[in-house]
C-alpha cells in the first residue's frame, strides 16, 4: 500500500467551496479509479488555507500511471484545480511502522 500526500493551499476565503469541490471530486471520480483504497482530507488549524489530502493506493503505478494518464484525472482536475492557490506538492510514502492506540 502506498500513501499519496498532497499539500494543498487554497486562496483566502475559498475554503468552503474547496471542501465541497474536493469531496465531490473524491467521491465521484477519484474513488472509482483502479487501485484506489481510501482517502482523508485534513485541514490545518494553524494555516486556514492549507489542507493535506491523504490517499492510499494499492501501488505507486495505480496513481502515477493508471490514474494520472486516464480521463478520470482530467475530470478530477477540472473539479479541484480552480481552488488551488498554487500547484500542490505531492509525494508518495510507504509504511515503515504503525501503532494504533486504544480507545478510552
Amino acid at each position: 500500500m502506498i500513501l499519496e500526500v498532497a499539500d494543498i493551499h487554497t486562496p483566502e476565503g475559498e475554503q468552503v467551496e474547496f471542501e465541497r469541490a474536493i469531496r465531490l471530486g473524491l467521491d465521484t471520480v477519484l474513488s472509482k479509479s483502479p487501485g484506489f483504497h481510501n482517502y482523508e482530507v485534513r485541514h490545518s488549524l494553524e494555516t486556514p488555507t492549507r489542507y493535506l489530502l491523504l490517499i492510499q493506493w494499492n501501488s505507486l503505478e495505480d496513481h502515477t500511471v493508471r490514474f494520472r494518464e486516464s480521463e478520470s484525472y482530467t475530470k478530477w482536475s477540472a473539479i479541484v484545480r480552480p481552488f488551488f492557490g498554487r500547484p500542490p506538492e505531492v509525494q508518495h510514502f510507504e509504511l515503515v511502522a504503525r501503532h494504533e492506540g486504544t480507545e478510552e
